[in-house]
């Protein structure tokens, strides 16, 4: 059920009518719980016992994990979680993987391996879910946070369907005290809401999917196309894949406000970033944020050293790479902003000593992140590791392997896409939205949506963070 289909708008009147109508607390809860289980089995039915599997282990250690004292057990208990979690995450999304990438480490060192591989479908969302139910049991092992009692709290916690299958990844020390107090229907601030959701959708709907049959053109075949049209498809990608991922964030987050909850924000203008490392404060942000706590600091984070910093850097842009997909192509992915963040922090040290001046160096750092960050969506994009280094040689070489050309009226396209991209980091439209007397709100709102829907292609693509 995707967030621009019909069905989801019947799903969603159903599901605010019932329970801004409904009065007590623990019956909302209750029945945003039945919907959201409802909402995910849309997808597939049979993954509906995994969720559940996943909520019960996580619920019951943290559980056990709050009482113990001896720290051998409750270290165990930590283990068991992880184990459990990363093992299920593992055996749907990165056996097959593995066994093919050893069998083909075999076969390069002469000898024979027969794959045994399985024939199972990714469960949607699951790598989210995952990592919220990791890091809430790491959370309470850590005594950061005390474990809930309420399953009912806790299931809705997991499977809250605005963020369910796509993030963003919410932390449990900022969702469950949201759920202790009966949301007030007189506190929602309705049209910056509505506003966000139907920003979310044009995104997704009128950009993202209408740019996305010219990406799809290059990449399947990018040795047809000469040099420019790789730049032009690479950064085509980078607005597809942020207006198709944000403009869900944006669904969602606004869903959530509807019924009166707060996610966190999970994108803040990427594209404006003045260095790789700014541009992960800005980009997905609620996975940054779950890497450096939970990856990254425990490594060491900066505190050992200058090169166990780099090394800790590298490992986990990497993690974050495998986490996306597995495929070699996002582990190069990862790769590639690992190092650029390892030579990013080298730069920085001298160039602070340097002094350079401010303003010509936030520019020089935006053309370098802005073109960095385009050649590693390349790798991002492209089905396997040969068809990426035929589109960074044209990207990088400025090599001309064919010579198709993309459309160059799309240069105007992603010309006032930028304009659009800066007005919005200048403006804040949802505090604008919400000085709009409710007649003039009503009126643009329905003038903008039929907008949408004739821009609309006929037929809606899955969300590109869906198989994630």
């Amino acid at each position: 059920m995707l967030f621009i289909e019909l069905r989801f708008f019947l799903f969603a009147a159903v599901v605010y009518g019932i329970y801004w109508l409904a009065r007590g607390n623990g019956f909302r809860k209750l029945w945003l719980l039945i919907a959201s289980y409802a909402f995910y089995g849309a997808w597939d039915k049979r993954f509906l016992g995994l969720i559940a599997l996943s909520t019960a282990v996580d619920y019951l250690i943290a559980r056990e994990l709050d009482v113990a004292a001896a720290p051998r057990r409750r270290k165990l208990l930590l283990g068991l979680s992880i184990t459990i979690n990363l093992g299920v995450l593992g055996l749907f999304k990165y056996f097959n993987f593995f066994a093919v990438s050893a069998a083909e480490l075999l076969q390069w060192f002469g000898f024979h391996a027969d794959v045994a591989t399985l024939s199972i479908v990714l469960p949607v969302g699951i790598s989210f879910y995952t990592f919220q139910t990791l890091s809430y049991c790491i959370d309470v092992y850590r005594r950061r946070l005390k474990s809930e009692q309420n399953v009912v709290d806790f299931a809705l916690y997991v499977a809250f369907f605005p963020q369910l299958v796509a993030g963003p990844i919410m932390r449990a020390s900022e969702f469950l005290p949201q759920l202790k107090a009966p949301r007030s229907f007189a506190e929602i601030r309705w049209q910056p809401a509505l506003l966000m959701f139907l920003i979310g959708f044009v995104k997704k709907s009128c950009i993202s999917d209408n740019l996305s049959p010219y990406v799809d053109a290059y990449f399947a075949s990018p040795g047809d196309f000469d040099a420019v049209s790789s730049w032009l498809a690479a950064w085509l990608y980078c607005v597809q894949i942020y207006c198709d991922f944000s403009g869900y964030s944006d669904m969602g987050i606004a869903c959530a406000a509807l019924l009166g909850y707060r996610l966190c924000r999970n994108f803040r203008h990427p594209y404006l970033a003045s260095s790789v490392g700014d541009f992960w404060r800005r980009w997905h942000v609620s996975l940054s944020m779950w890497l450096r706590d939970y990856v990254y600091i425990p490594l060491g984070g900066s505190r050992d050293g200058e090169w166990r910093t780099r090394r800790n850097l590298l490992v986990t842009m990497l993690l974050g790479g495998l986490w996306h997909g597995a495929a070699w192509t996002f582990v190069a992915w990862g790769a590639m902003h690992g190092l650029a963040l390892v030579v990013q922090r080298a730069w920085s040290q001298r160039a602070d000593r340097w002094q350079l001046p401010a303003g010509p160096r936030s520019a020089a750092g935006w053309a370098m992140t802005f073109y960095w960050v385009g050649g590693a969506w390349m790798l991002f994009r492209a089905q396997d590791l040969n068809t990426a280094w035929l589109a960074l040689q044209s990207y990088a070489g400025l090599v001309s392997h064919g010579s198709m050309s993309l459309p160059a009226v799309l240069w105007l396209h992603l010309a006032c896409l930028a304009a659009l991209h800066c007005l919005l980091h200048r403006v804040n439209v949802f505090e604008l939205s919400a000085r709009i007397p409710q007649p003039a709100f009503a009126a643009f709102y329905g003038a903008s949506a039929s907008a949408c829907l004739a821009l609309s292609p006929v037929s809606h693509r899955p969300f590109i963070y869906f198989q994630f």
